[in-house]
């Protein structure tokens, strides 16, 4: 696999660009998360009329977005982007996207973000950060329910130099260890790049799959498609998220019942209902693109052997 990209490590003082990239954001929610982005030393730079602006479904228009990130991508005063929220449209920004890509800047988001991410990946080996947003993340606070967990936040943004562990607090479906990079992101997202140019690479990778408010058949039919395309043969292991909003009516099966039946087969490593991506507990902030170690045992383990920043 092609070496990845690596951006630049933070530091404090850090000017952090906010971006709104999707769906249309709470001005008091973003509020609040920047002031808990100042509280963890860094700088955030936020252009309201650009990161509140609504246009329907989205935070803007697609032309409008797709210049804002642009100009982020391309601004040598600011360090990293950090996105307001998810939601739905980043999958609008993805054609004709190639401004100082050659240059990796630290991204930050979740969900709907994931279409940008597997994009910069697939593309460019950009390494990005699934973690928490603006106002979905830090606008809860640190170690806090709905918040992050400081402590991944702080190792995936700040290290050069060495790796470190990741307790996933989840249990283990399949048990087993295996080594490859981290990718993946939110389910729906993952799925809607087959047959484009980007189509994320699995083959050999720990693959992180988590959505939110998903039927247990909606689950499994996307999982379906994933194995039909061939996206999970070869892979090194599976992260799975805690699923929330996906409850199961009377009598039928879960998403947990799910994904033992599709993916046990698989026989690898698999973790179940870690806290990544669309979670009521303390987000974890993982690196996308470096290579990883995931142990399934008594507990869930994922081990980052490579730095994520340069």
């Amino acid at each position: 696999m092609p070496h990845p990209l690596k951006p630049r490590a933070l530091h404090p003082g850090d000017s952090i660009r906010i971006l709104s990239l999707a769906s249309p954001v709470d001005e008091a929610r973003v509020q609040k998360g920047c002031e808990e982005i100042a509280r963890l030393g860094y700088v955030p730079q936020l252009d309201k009329p650009s990161v509140l602006a609504r246009d329907g479904f989205f935070s803007g228009s697609t032309s409008d977005r797709h210049e804002a990130l642009k100009h982020a991508i391309a601004e040598t005063d600011t360090h990293a982007i950090f996105c307001s929220r998810g939601g739905y449209g980043s999958n609008y920004l993805l054609e004709h996207l190639s401004v100082a890509l050659a240059t990796p800047k630290v991204l930050l988001g979740y969900s709907d973000i994931t279409s940008l991410q597997i994009f910069l990946w697939q593309e460019y080996r950009w390494v990005t950060f699934y973690g928490p947003m603006a106002a979905s993340g830090f606008d809860h606070g640190a170690d806090s329910p709905g918040g992050f967990d400081s402590a991944s936040l702080h190792h995936a943004l700040t290290e050069k130099r060495h790796g470190w562990p990741i307790d996933l607090k989840c249990d283990s479906l399949v048990p087993g260890r295996g080594e490859g990079p981290l990718l993946g992101g939110c389910l729906t997202l993952l799925e809607a790049t087959l047959a484009t140019p980007w189509e994320l690479e699995t083959h050999g990778s720990i693959l992180i799959l988590e959505d939110r408010a998903m039927k247990p058949w909606q689950v499994d039919r996307a999982l379906i498609h994933l194995k039909q395309a061939g996206k999970l043969r070869g892979l090194a292991g599976i992260i799975l998220g805690e699923f929330p909003e996906c409850d199961a009516p009377e009598g039928c099966e879960t998403v947990k019942d799910v994904a033992r039946r599709i993916l046990s087969p698989l026989d690898i490593p698999i973790a179940w209902g870690a806290p990544v991506g669309h979670t009521p507990r303390p987000m974890l902030t993982l690196p996308l693109g470096v290579r990883a170690r995931i142990l399934t045992d008594e507990s869930a383990r994922l081990e980052i052997v490579e730095p994520a920043c340069s």
